[in-house]
């Protein structure tokens, strides 16, 4: 809870912190399908699904899932996150963090790369995230994105999925649900 390395607040408390924390960090943000979504939607959405994957047994691991895209997306810092949710918490959101610095071929590249180094609980946003995104591009494509960009998406998201590993049997029927509903609803490509 504080700055002397302290946890942060747990259970219910954290995570009613965290979701008006992330929904205020990403206040001004819409998701790039053609709904426009608030960007707070792909939060929650992984929040569930890590929620459920846990069995609502790591409030740390659901509370990371929300504040997920707040470093690489906002203009959060590590130390703010840490302050405020702890160092479990924070650890994890750095754990998935994108270095937006670099060109965003090199940020997939990389995100398949370190996959299998990363820790379980960071794995399971990775595959939550993903599962999100493929939902999303299902039921709100990105505005422009043609059949062969979403065929690369899902492409590179398998990719990532694949070198997470065997991380959770519920996040990793999720994932494969949601790529296979995508991939038979856009057709033999």
């Amino acid at each position: 809870m504080g700055n002397d390395g302290s946890p942060g607040p747990r259970g219910i408390v954290g995570l009613t912190r965290a979701l008006d924390f992330a929904a205020r960090k990403h206040a001004h943000q819409r998701r790039k399908g053609i709904r426009a979504e608030p960007y707070i939607n792909h939060l929650t959405e992984v929040a569930v699904l890590l929620a459920e994957a846990s069995a609502g047994a790591d409030p740390d691991l659901v509370m990371a899932g929300l504040l997920h895209d707040t470093i690489e997306d906002t203009e959060t810092t590590l130390e703010e996150l840490r302050a405020e949710f702890g160092a479990d918490v924070a650890g994890l959101v750095a754990e998935v963090t994108d270095d937006k610095r670099l060109p965003r071929d090199e940020r997939k590249r990389l995100q398949v790369q370190s996959a299998p180094r990363r820790s379980a609980r960071a794995r399971m946003i990775k595959l939550a995230d993903k599962t999100a995104n493929l939902h999303s591009i299902q039921e709100s494509p990105p505005v422009g994105w043609s059949s062969r960009r979403k065929r690369e998406y899902v492409a590179w998201a398998r990719q990532v999925a694949a070198a997470c590993g065997p991380t959770n049997d519920q996040l990793e029927a999720a994932f494969e649900a949601a790529a296979r509903e995508l991939e038979e609803r856009m057709g033999p490509g």
